[in-house]
């Protein structure tokens, strides 16, 4: 049994070990002077070790518990990392990191009071960066691709979500979708890719919608699924975009294909991408700004995930966030994620993406962290895998110079990583860089 598989080292802290497994959770609560805070839906521990064998976490608790297994600490290999706040490595269920180019006049363009949709019509938004990125080649796009992963590693993501859609052409997504596997391939963060032709019509389409759609369900799709380039096709069904047929037709088309499906829905207006997203069976429903209650109620029926976006209407200058109380109290599973994009979040912090869900969408810290871990691997399937601390998992692990997981949050734009551990092995220390430190 993976219990008692020897480790190859042992990582100790005195401090909290948050495992995202209630069954976990020692009752332990340290000198705080509130109650749990959630503590229990993180399966925290206080005081313990987790143990890695190989690429996989062989032991999550308590050092008497580990000690009357594998015996003595003193005969392994130990990591002490003193009091430090230990968790799984994060998990960054949707971004757009696949690009060419920067569109910062656009961001004085909606100070100016542009909105959104009006910069995508006259031009700019989407069609923008889909310039750029057919001006460029597959290496340069890999090697943007891998600098960016870098910085999400600094930032204690492990787990990374990258769509394609800025190509608009079957040419140019495979082009793209070649370079975030070319990058995925060679950088310790775990790449998940979505195949997203179906973000914008392509320009050559602009008075024949129909055709690109023909186009996406006909020769886009299918080489994609036959490549192996993809595991989820994402629709951007949103007025102006495609609308509900439109997108059930594209996704019809990729699930026959055998691709996982995922909706923008319902970003700026209530236009059924929540309902639409349950019918299908889609694995996860994005932004959900606008969503119906109605379509709430189904996606919690259908067991559908939903991707919240904060940093998004905060960078495009909304007052309006996603209802994300009242899918908690629908259960609804809530991810969180950052959006990375070069026009609507040109975030790259998951810890900024719990500061906002916590103050905009009155998440509470507990369920933010449960965003980006557990419920940000359901997102993209890989829940069985990382997004926690249990025997068996993936040897994922964040360490942190926080006291407790109410600081995460509260850290506003905050990186308090102080080591990444992927699959075992150091992927960054904040001494030592990426690929930096010992084991």
């Amino acid at each position: 049994m993976m219990e008692t598989t020897r480790p190859d080292w042992v990582l100790v802290t005195e401090g909290f070990i948050l495992t995202m497994n209630p069954s976990a959770h020692d009752g332990k609560l340290r000198d705080l002077e509130i109650d749990a805070s959630g503590l229990e839906s993180l399966g925290s521990i206080l005081g313990g070790c987790v143990a890695v064998a190989g690429d996989r976490i062989s032991y999550v608790g308590d050092i008497a518990g580990f000690e009357s297994v594998h015996g003595p600490l003193s005969d392994h290999v130990v990591d002490h990392v003193g009091d430090r706040l230990v968790m799984p490595g994060l998990v960054d269920c949707h971004t757009h990191m696949a690009f060419a180019g920067s569109r910062q006049k656009e961001f004085l363009l909606r100070l100016r009071g542009a909105s959104y949709m009006e910069i995508h019509r006259n031009g700019g938004g989407i069609g923008a960066t889909t310039r750029a990125v057919r001006e460029s080649s597959q290496g340069e796009l890999a090697e943007a691709i891998l600098r960016r992963l870098d910085r999400h590693l600094e930032n204690g993501v492990t787990t990374c979500e990258i769509k394609s859609g800025y190509g608009l052409s079957t040419e140019h997504e495979l082009m793209l979708l070649r370079a975030i596997e070319s990058a995925g391939k060679c950088h310790p963060v775990d790449v998940v890719s979505s195949f997203m032709g179906a973000h914008s019509i392509a320009p050559e389409f602009k008075d024949d919608p129909k055709g690109y759609i023909d186009l996406l369900t006909s020769e886009m799709i299918p080489e994609v699924a036959r490549l192996g380039l993809a595991e989820f096709c994402d629709v951007f069904c949103e007025k102006g975009v495609f609308d509900p047929r439109q997108s059930l037709r594209i996704l019809m088309a990729a699930k026959g294909c055998g691709l996982g499906l995922k909706i923008h829905a319902d970003e700026i207006v209530s236009y059924g991408g929540a309902e639409l997203a349950a019918e299908v069976g889609a694995i996860s429903a994005e932004h959900l700004l606008a969503a119906s209650d109605r379509g709430l109620k189904m996606m919690a029926s259908a067991g559908v995930t939903a991707a919240l976006l904060p940093t998004t209407p905060l960078f495009l200058g909304k007052s309006n966030f996603a209802p994300a109380r009242r899918m908690v109290e629908l259960g609804v599973p809530v991810a969180i994620a950052t959006d990375f994009n070069p026009g609507s979040s040109t975030n790259q912090s998951l810890f900024l993406s719990m500061s906002i869900a916590c103050l905009a969408m009155r998440m509470t810290p507990a369920e933010a962290i449960l965003g980006v871990t557990i419920n940000g691997a359901r997102a993209i399937g890989r829940e069985r895998a990382v997004g926690h601390l249990s025997s068996g998992a993936q040897a994922d692990i964040l360490v942190l110079d926080v006291p407790d997981h109410l600081f995460l949050p509260y850290d506003l734009g905050g990186n308090r990583v102080s080591r990444v551990y992927k699959s075992g092995k150091s992927a960054y220390s904040s001494h030592r860089g990426i690929r930096g430190g010992s084991f």
